[in-house]
């Protein structure tokens, strides 16, 4: 199974403490080596990148986790292939245009027999059962709204969808179109809050440790979402099997 970071703030903030640990998972400290992604929002635009090596190894990584890139929201990927060989094209996080908007998709799990009918404009460019889940979420989202609704509607909408995927077997994913952070868990995601006062927390994946104090303002907040905890002394909340659930400005939203 492949494991996903999702990043949700009130403010633009680097993810480059979590992304340290959450690298070494791709090859070093875990299997996952069949390649990497992470997609950064920045306003209405997207830095996006991929590579088909693994993440412990890839000198795109290792940019990433030296180059402090601000956003509110991120989505980073590393995969075990399931379906689909290791190639570019089939490295998540996948991205698509709908509403005039960028939108991220990730998924952790494997779907089995899925063959959605894709009758619109969202066609998958590699072979895997990821991409077409995105491109019907997509269409379907589509065909529901005329133009781009709340946060809240899209959330009704998502959750209508979702379980016509996940009949089909394991369907973790974080999904993002900048403005809000949708992880919807089917076996393991979990996440973190931090916000004041800031404590310091260390990566299980790499020596590594930090103060949060020193580099957050008192009004920040940032939700963290993962497959696994990445920190050894932070509270980590699980997401229920089957839930999902939607961060905005750095908190789980009560819809």
């Amino acid at each position: 199974m492949c494991q996903l970071l999702g990043m949700n703030c009130n403010v633009p903030t680097d993810v480059m403490f979590s992304f340290a640990g959450f690298a070494e998972r791709g090859g070093r400290t875990d299997h996952h080596g069949d390649g990497w992604g992470i997609a950064f929002f920045e306003d209405q635009g997207l830095r996006h990148f991929v590579d088909h090596q693994s993440a412990a190894e890839s000198p795109i990584a290792a940019l990433i986790r030296h180059y402090p890139i601000r956003s509110r929201n991120v989505i980073a990927h590393i995969r075990k292939a399931t379906q689909g060989a290791v190639t570019l094209e089939n490295c998540h996080p996948f991205v698509r245009e709908l509403w005039g908007r960028y939108w991220v998709f990730a998924h952790n799990g494997h779907l089995k027999d899925y063959a959605p009918r894709l009758h619109g404009s969202f066609r998958p460019v590699g072979h895997t059962d990821s991409e077409r889940a995105f491109c019907w979420l997509l269409q379907e989202l589509a065909k529901s709204h005329a133009d781009l609704p709340s946060v809240a509607e899209l959330t009704l909408t998502l959750r209508e969808l979702v379980p016509h995927i996940a009949r089909h077997g394991t369907f973790n994913f974080l999904l993002s179109n900048g403005e809000a952070l949708w992880a919807h868990a089917s076996t393991k995601l979990c996440y973190v809050v931090r916000q004041h006062p800031f404590g310091s927390a260390t990566l299980h994946d790499e020596d590594l440790r930090i103060n949060f104090a020193e580099h957050a303002a008192p009004g920040d907040r940032v939700a963290v979402v993962a497959t696994t905890p990445l920190t050894k002394d932070e509270v980590w909340t699980a997401i229920d099997p089957g839930a999902l659930t939607v961060f905005v400005d750095g908190a789980p939203a009560a819809i």
